[in-house]
């Protein structure tokens, strides 16, 4: 058996794919556009593991969705958490829980989905402004 990936529904294929490759860094894979179906499939993985991939699912036909308790998040590390943090929040991307220990934060993709960031190796110092924010919504 081998892990493929994991689905997450979309609503705006464009600000997904500025939330999940320009600021967060992943790489788009590859993309299966089935308008005769009513669907688009765009996968994107971080660098380091490629085929690890996220299936970015945009269905032709507006929904409005809602997230579960049953779907947690999905987890990057990242080299350093203070600089993946202030290039999302330069982004437009609120930090919902800052890395104020140094080892981890969580965002919110565009359409609700929690992404947990994790610190290469040892925690780093902490720092400012992180250090002292306060948490923001729910992660």
């Amino acid at each position: 058996m081998r892990y493929l990936h994991t689905m997450v529904r979309i609503s705006d294929i464009d600000k997904s794919l500025h939330f999940y490759c320009d600021l967060l860094g992943l790489k788009q894979t590859r993309r299966v556009d089935r308008p005769e179906h009513g669907y688009s499939l765009v996968f994107v993985a971080a660098e380091d593991n490629p085929d690890s991939e996220i299936e970015l699912t945009y269905n032709h036909d507006p929904e409005e969705y809602t997230g579960g308790r049953n779907f947690g998040h999905l987890a990057f590390r990242v080299e350093n958490i203070y600089d993946a943090c202030q290039r999302l929040q330069d982004g437009g991307v609120t930090i919902n829980r800052p890395p104020r220990d140094g080892r981890m934060a969580f965002v919110r993709s565009p359409d609700g989905i929690s992404i947990e960031l994790l610190q290469l190796g040892d925690a780093l110092e902490p720092a400012e402004p992180w250090a002292s924010m306060e948490n923001t919504g729910s992660w």
